[in-house]
């Protein structure tokens, strides 16, 4: 009896340890930008009048499809493609962008630092040619 009670223990432990899945919901919509920083600098905040790039008011990532993306970048090119996310859910992928962005094969990644339901926070994972080869943060909020 002591080895089945121990036995069952042992299963409901191992079972109980298994990695939670993101819900992916949580980034399944459109978002815009809230804050932007290139290299480590604020140069775009929703709530400021003196942005040094106010270009990325238009900045939006349309992940409201299971697969397809359109991403609006810091100048206003509208490109789409498809989005997924690393199995380890840790960067967002968008691939196969059309129009490709700037000085790519037609991908740009990101790291996921923080995802809520009304925050999405992201760090590009090589640098931007577009804003002079900075890495570039965001923080994203739904539309």
């Amino acid at each position: 009896m002591k080895k089945m009670i121990s036995a069952a223990l042992l299963c409901l432990s191992i079972l109980s340890c298994q990695p939670k899945e993101v819900d992916t919901l949580d980034v399944r919509k459109t978002w815009k930008a809230l804050t932007v920083k290139e290299n480590g600098i604020v140069v775009y905040s929703a709530a400021s009048t003196k942005n040094t790039r106010p270009s990325y008011s238009g900045f939006r990532l349309d992940l409201g499809s299971i697969d397809k993306v359109t991403f609006t970048d810091v100048d206003g090119r509208k490109l789409s493609g498809t989005w997924s996310l690393s199995t380890d859910y840790k960067r967002l992928i968008l691939q196969d962008l059309t129009p490709p962005p700037t000085e790519t094969s037609g991908n740009v990644e990101f790291y996921i630092t923080s995802s809520t339901s009304d925050r999405l926070l992201l760090k590009r994972t090589t640098d931007s040619k577009k804003t002079g080869n900075t890495i570039n943060e965001y923080e994203l909020v739904p539309e």
